[in-house]
């Protein structure tokens, strides 16, 4: 999957953004480049879908451009990963073309509203409600913290009788705007084993999936490919172009890989802090 940031401008500035600062740049892909670097990873490496992301997506304004011809022109499986906020209109223009609607939350109320944006929650779950009317399957996806990690089974029930189908759990990396608030962070690793063993007695009727960095020991280190064929599961692309393999690299600026949009190709450009260099680990995610 290609994991497309469209831009960087978003119309929320989250307390955990691992943009950060970043959310004020003008970056930004314009749907001849984002169709052309779509077009390029399927017929060059074999890119099956493509997630659109952001910044906020939805105040792209060609997104229903490219959700279109991802989907109909290069045959992708399209998902878009939104805040959900007041995109009733647009998400009704391109749902015909849309394989999954996965909106962001971070806990129940005014857990997430604190994080996020004043009237965020019940926006989100209003997206959620007409994704799910029109048809288009649902996610969402929580950053976990400490303000919310005692609200991902309350959430998680909450999602299940709107008919979303996956709860994606991530650990908080101290990038961006989360760098600026080391209160979110969780400083007590016991805390997400009592988690873990709540989501496996819980009999919850969608499926949760977990960044195994929530766990009292961490994931187990799997690094990015240091030569050799190999293949990899996700390639992630900002709005300069760079290219990212792991999670946990994103924010970072250790990209070893660029596309050059006004050429249209790839290039590597290696350095002393890429990810390959510095064989940064992958994200590993599992079924809770």
């Amino acid at each position: 999957m290609l994991y497309l940031q469209l831009l960087y401008r978003c119309n929320f500035t989250c307390l955990h953004c691992f943009h950060g600062k970043r959310l004020q740049y003008a970056d930004a892909f314009t749907a001849d480049e984002a169709v052309g670097l779509l077009t390029l990873m399927r017929d060059e490496y074999g890119t099956e879908a493509v997630t659109l992301l952001g910044g906020e997506p939805f105040v792209h304004r060609d997104l229903s451009q490219v959700v279109r011809h991802a989907k109909e022109e290069l045959g992708q499986r399209v998902e878009i990963c939104t805040n959900g906020y007041r995109i009733e209109r647009r998400l009704t223009e391109i749902a015909p073309h849309l394989d999954l609607l996965r909106v962001s939350l971070e806990g129940v109320g005014s857990t997430n509203d604190g994080i996020r944006r004043h009237g965020s929650y019940q926006s989100a779950l209003d997206s959620l409600r007409l994704a799910r009317d029109l048809g288009v399957p649902t996610g969402a996806t929580m950053t976990v913290t400490s303000r919310n990690i005692g609200e991902v089974l309350p959430l998680a029930g909450v999602l299940a009788g709107l008919g979303v189908r996956q709860l994606k759990l991530h650990h908080l990396r101290p990038v961006g705007n989360a760098a600026d608030h080391p209160e979110l962070l969780v400083t007590d690793p016991a805390s997400y084993g009592r988690l873990r063993e709540e989501l496996a007695s819980a009999e919850l009727p969608l499926e949760v999936i977990v960044d195994e960095d929530l766990s009292e020991h961490g994931a187990p280190q799997l690094c990015a490919p240091t030569g050799g064929p190999h293949e990899i599961d996700r390639i992630e692309a900002d709005p300069r172009g760079a290219l990212t393999m792991s999670c946990k690299a994103v924010g970072k600026d250790s990209h070893a890989f660029w596309y050059e949009k006004s050429a249209g190709r790839i290039v590597h450009k290696p350095s002393v802090t890429d990810e390959l260099t510095l064989a940064v680990p992958d994200v590993v995610y599992a079924r809770a």
